[in-house]
């Protein structure tokens, strides 16, 4: 797996709230919303590099290892 770069991000506070709230509603964190937009609004405007990995799904990522 590639490492991933770090970004600082400057928000107004109701932007980040309404990301915060939409990120809960689709069981992502809200790093991983900016991710899936900006990943959307890329693959739209067709800038999306073609050598992208896969992101996870939402929510939690299954149990590995055996249960109980």
């Amino acid at each position: 797996m590639s490492e991933r770069k770090g970004v600082l991000l400057r928000l107004d506070p109701a932007v980040h709230d309404a990301l915060a709230r939409w990120a809960a509603d689709e069981l992502r964190s809200t790093n991983a919303q900016i991710e899936f937009l900006l990943r959307r609004a890329l693959a739209e405007a067709g800038r999306l590099p073609g050598q992208v990995g896969q992101m996870r799904g939402p929510g939690r990522p299954p149990r590995s290892g055996s249960s109980g």
